[in-house]
């Protein structure tokens, strides 16, 4: 089954649409966080070692630029203790502006993260693909911590990596919010082999998926897509006209391929202090 592509007018409007909603009037991830616009940025603050914080979006220009990168800078040190380090994060659209951002961003001190590419996909065109479980596998939604922990093994096992921040993150909307996440996990008997979630922020028209990690050895039969046809799913459910992906270099041939299109590229600029 195949979609019709969105065409470039329709991109530019979706383009403007996720700029204004999941950037510049974004709201906070979690209960305990800060979104705030302050002159010509929009960050969020996290209190705590395990909370997102960093610049979403900014309206800057050749004169502006550097102070308000110094002022962030400030904001993120005044916003350390003892107990935290100076760290967050300052995301990086190709579109925007000064040309010359992401240059400045490196001078000041920041490092560049492996870039990712913004895909979108209309709702109802994803959840209408036809797929079924591969062989031996079964879906499980995540309502709970144990839940939680067997999808922190799936991504254990995906990545090699462990991730607290994510794991916080979860339980925390499960608890305080549980409309707006989709946590599912592939199970192949009692064994987690790939989970993925999808956010679904209150009034936005944009559902976004994450994760998606599949354990090596359960790669290529399918799971990636099945985890993304369930969030599909249960998006139109929702009635949210819109999926988006901060996609690697690996999934990003997979989602092309049902039917995502590029909005554009973002790198991740990392502050260390």
């Amino acid at each position: 089954m195949t979609t019709a592509a969105m065409d470039r007018d329709e991109v530019t409007r979706v383009r403007a649409l996720y700029d204004a909603q999941t950037r510049r009037d974004a709201r906070p991830d979690s209960a305990a966080a800060r979104t705030e616009r302050v002159g010509a940025v929009v960050r969020q603050t996290v209190p705590g070692l395990l909370g997102w914080n960093g610049v979403l979006w900014s309206e800057l220009d050749e004169e502006n630029a550097d102070a308000e990168i110094a002022a962030q800078i400030a904001h993120f040190a005044k916003h350390a203790g003892a107990d935290r380090p100076t760290e967050f994060e300052w995301k990086l659209y190709d579109h925007d502006h000064p040309a010359d951002l992401g240059e400045r961003l490196r001078a000041a001190g920041f490092v560049p993260e492996p870039p990712e590419t913004v895909l979108v996909a209309r709702t109802a065109d994803i959840a209408a693909l036809p797929v079924d479980p591969p062989e031996g596998i079964t879906l499980r939604v995540v309502r709970d911590e144990a839940g939680v922990d067997l999808m922190m093994r799936a991504h254990s096992r995906a990545f090699g990596t462990e991730r607290p921040r994510v794991r916080e993150q979860i339980l925390g909307l499960l608890r305080e919010r549980p409309r707006t996440i989709e946590a599912v996990l592939a199970m192949a008997g009692d064994t987690p082999v790939s989970a993925a979630r999808m956010e679904m922020p209150p009034g936005s028209s944009f559902a976004g998926l994450w994760g998606g990690g599949t354990a090596p050895e359960w790669r290529g039969r399918g799971i990636y897509r099945l985890l993304v046809a369930h969030r599909a799913r249960v998006a139109r459910q929702r009635g949210i006209p819109y999926l988006q992906v901060d996609a690697s270099a690996d999934s990003r041939p997979i989602l092309e391929r049902l039917g995502f299109q590029v909005l554009g590229v973002t790198v991740p600029y990392v502050w260390r202090g």
